[in-house]
């Protein structure tokens, strides 16, 4: 039923849209108990990591040359991987976001598979396509001497493959959220489509490409299982830091410990910094 004012007319509705409600009340016992063991099982490993935190020696593990070369190589192929996901990743967005064409969905389907993808195999189908005698690598090698697999560049390109999905992800659903018209009158006044795209949509759509370049960064600094099969585990030249922390927790634990806080440090940074997106989402 319409709710009535004071005078028995029809109130006018809230502006903003209808307001979510909050149920109020206690949790029931079922609902509770299985929710704080889900709770304690996420949080309780990161906070193990924090007790066990070698706190006093932590300045001489993180400033060895092995930790500083893992870190800087681990952010500057994380950040050149991004760009390249930006580069490619924004274009094929746009393309799965405002193009009808026939398998478009099958096409979705393939650009969202190293999701769930285990990143063992997607090193391995890196191996097979862009190896010494992959289906192009073999070709890239004979004409132009460039060989991927066990380099610097490998890392990129095996941390790009895994992390574009998540940007591509971000920016078409900010692409469908956004009002196509703006497009349209833009090329009704004579600008091309190019022209729409970089001067209108791109402006629209830039919180959803840098929340979706945050998320291809982090992915790619975390990534350890197509880095080590695709490009291997060789100090100051492919060794990142999940390579780093699987290596030291074999020979050294505490340096293992305080590098995975490192990377739980950048997490955290992460989720702080799409706080506001997330919220406002919700």
């Amino acid at each position: 039923m319409t709710p009535l004012d004071e005078t028995g007319a029809a109130a006018a509705p809230r502006a903003g849209g209808p307001r979510r409600r909050r149920v109020r009340g206690g949790a029931p016992l079922p609902l509770l108990l299985p929710a704080l063991i889900g709770l304690a099982f996420l949080v309780l490993p990161l906070v193990a990591l924090l007790i066990r935190a070698p706190w006093r020696s932590m300045p001489d593990l993180l400033t060895s040359t092995e930790v500083w070369q893992a870190l800087q190589l681990s952010l500057v192929c994380a950040t050149v991987a991004t760009a390249v996901s930006l580069v490619i990743g924004v274009p094929l967005a746009w393309l799965l976001a405002r193009v009808e064409f026939p398998g478009r969905g099958l096409l979705r389907a393939l650009v969202t598979l190293p999701l769930v993808l285990p990143p063992v195999v997607g090193g391995v189908a890196l191996l097979m396509a862009l190896g010494r005698n992959g289906v192009v690598g073999r070709w890239l090698d004979a004409w132009f001497g460039i060989t991927l697999p066990f380099t610097t560049t490998g890392v990129v390109v095996a941390e790009a493959f895994v992390a574009m999905p998540f940007l591509v992800i971000s920016v078409e659903g900010t692409l469908r959220a956004a009002d196509p018209r703006y497009e349209e009158a833009a090329t009704t006044l004579g600008a091309s489509r190019f022209t729409a795209f970089r001067r209108v949509t791109l402006p629209l759509i830039a919180p959803g490409i840098a929340a979706g370049a945050v998320l291809a960064w982090a992915r790619a600094l975390g990534e350890f299982g197509a880095t080590i099969t695709f490009a291997g585990n060789f100090p100051g030249r492919t060794q990142t830091m999940p390579l780093a922390v699987y290596l030291a927790l074999q020979n050294d634990p505490e340096a293992a410990i305080a590098l995975s806080l490192v990377l739980l440090a950048v997490s955290i940074a992460v989720l702080a910094g799409l706080r506001d997106r997330w919220m406002a989402a919700s």
